[in-house]
């Protein structure tokens, strides 16, 4: 990439399950720079596969801490070698997670994905993060610095027994949604900390502290620990969601001293510090550049990994006739892949009580955002126009703006009012006339055959066929 021209601008990273991604982003809030090492490509000697291990059992999942490292190392050795001017530099954000989410008072949805990594510094690491050179590069420095070195992700579905236990100490998966906004699920943070602390005591005893993905890249940045931000620590099933702080009964179920090795929870906007001085020297940021929070017609069932909703494991395909069958032609077997997906999360999403109306827009991001065919698929089952934005790079996009917003900290200025110069989505595609019609059907059939499949899977008798139309608000089970 050619030397960009100096000006002020903001950093959005991205430490995502497969890569991590970089943008720069002016004050004009256009992008001016974009960069991402990928895992399984740029790192082949952490020999991981979609940026992950899936060990033997088929549920446990993890990617190795000093992969993330290298990458940002060799990212900002790229940005170095090309002249960028990190003098420039005003403030940086990233994320750790992305999220799925839909707004009824938008009526718009976007579509992504869900991070709950955890990292765990081993004792005298902090000592290391203060006393960074800039000689040697971060992942050099810092490989003694981890008591578990291969981090649980959000695709780990192995901890069935520590969720049972949790919910049982509240009082129930009820009272426990009620505290955390959530029952417990097997890749929440809370219970992945649960299984280190029960089957590797010792590593548990030697870590000092302990950091979910987003918090870990900040620290990276701070050279201290950064504290988690509210949005992430929501999803880890130890946040009390009204109060904002963590839950005693929760932390205490999971393991002792938690709540001393997480440290407290901040608000989302907050500037948890500036860049520390190894950033300075070795790269030529500027000393005040701030930190700001981190936060991430053939029905095919594709879960190679436990899904929260439904939770299903497996690949189920059904011919038109509803008769399970071992595999598609090669061309079936993808678009059943990518319809199974967007009917899934239609079906679901309209289970908590959204709808598609005939305002609903769909804002897809993401790096399957430039498929104009993947988003004709999700135009046609949604049953609404889909717009994209011009970068691929959403999560940086957001952590940039975010950034953007840090630095109007304590003047309460509203994010809108940050990004009100953002470029506007523009219209990727449209239904295809006539396809409600057929998805209308096929979507019923879908939310059929996943209850036979979730029957199945449980032991239990499958519930007869349902041919009331979708969204639906009727009570009465489908038998009636």
């Amino acid at each position: 990439m050619a030397a960009p021209a100096a000006r002020r601008c903001c950093l959005g990273w991205d430490f995502s399950t497969q890569q991590v991604k970089v943008v720069a982003v002016d004050a004009e809030l256009n992008v001016f720079y974009e960069d991402s090492v990928h895992f399984d490509r740029d790192l082949l000697e952490f020999g991981t596969q979609g940026g992950v291990h899936v060990h033997e059992d088929g549920l446990t999942v993890t990617s190795p801490v000093l992969m993330w490292v290298q990458a940002l190392d060799i990212i900002l050795e790229r940005m170095k070698s090309s002249g960028f001017d990190f003098s420039q530099v005003l403030a940086l954000s990233g994320a750790g997670q992305e999220v799925r989410a839909c707004s009824p008072r938008t009526r718009a949805w976007l579509l992504s994905h869900q991070q709950h990594g955890s990292v765990y510094w081993k004792a005298g690491a902090s000592q290391v993060l203060t006393s960074l050179s800039p000689d040697l590069p971060l992942h050099k420095q810092l490989q003694a610095c981890f008591s578990v070195r291969d981090s649980p992700v959000w695709m780990d579905a192995s901890t069935a027994a520590q969720c049972r236990r949790l919910e049982a100490a509240v009082g129930g998966a009820r009272a426990l949604s009620r505290l955390t906004g959530s029952r417990a699920y097997e890749r929440f943070t809370g219970n992945q900390i649960a299984k280190i602390y029960q089957q590797h005591p010792e590593a548990y005893s030697r870590s000092e502290r302990i950091s979910l993905v987003s918090s870990f890249a900040a620290s990276l940045f701070l050279g201290s620990y950064s504290p988690i931000d509210c949005s992430d620590g929501s999803g880890m099933n130890l946040l009390q969601i009204q109060d904002k702080v963590w839950s005693r009964v929760c932390l205490a179920a999971c393991a002792p001293r938690l709540e001393e090795k997480l440290g407290s929870p901040v608000q989302s906007c907050s500037v948890v510090g500036a860049v520390c001085p190894y950033y300075v020297q070795r790269y030529g940021f500027p000393p005040g550049c701030k930190v700001v929070a981190f936060t991430g017609d053939n029905p095919g069932f594709y879960f190679d990994v436990m899904e929260i909703t439904p939770e299903i494991i497996g690949r189920h395909r059904f011919s038109a006739e509803n008769r399970k069958v071992p595999a598609f032609p090669r061309e079936v077997e993808v678009r059943a892949l990518i319809e199974g997906q967007f009917m899934a999360k239609r079906i679901h999403a309209e289970g908590l009580g959204y709808r598609v109306m005939p305002k609903t827009k769909i804002l897809a991001t993401g790096g399957a955002s430039h498929n104009r065919e993947i988003l004709q698929v999700l135009a046609d089952v949604f049953g609404a126009p889909v717009y994209v934005i011009d970068t691929a790079s959403s999560a940086c996009l957001g952590s940039a703006y975010r950034a953007f917003h840090g630095l109007t900290a304590g003047t309460d200025v509203p994010f809108s009012e940050v990004v009100k110069l953002a470029p506007p989505p523009r219209l990727a595609a449209a239904p295809t006339p006539g396809a409600s019609q057929v998805y209308g059907a096929l979507l019923a059939r879908y939310a059929s055959l996943e209850q036979r499949v979730l029957s199945e899977l449980r032991g239990a008798p499958a519930s007869p066929a349902c041919d009331r139309p979708l969204g639906s608000r009727d009570p009465r089970p489908c038998s009636e």
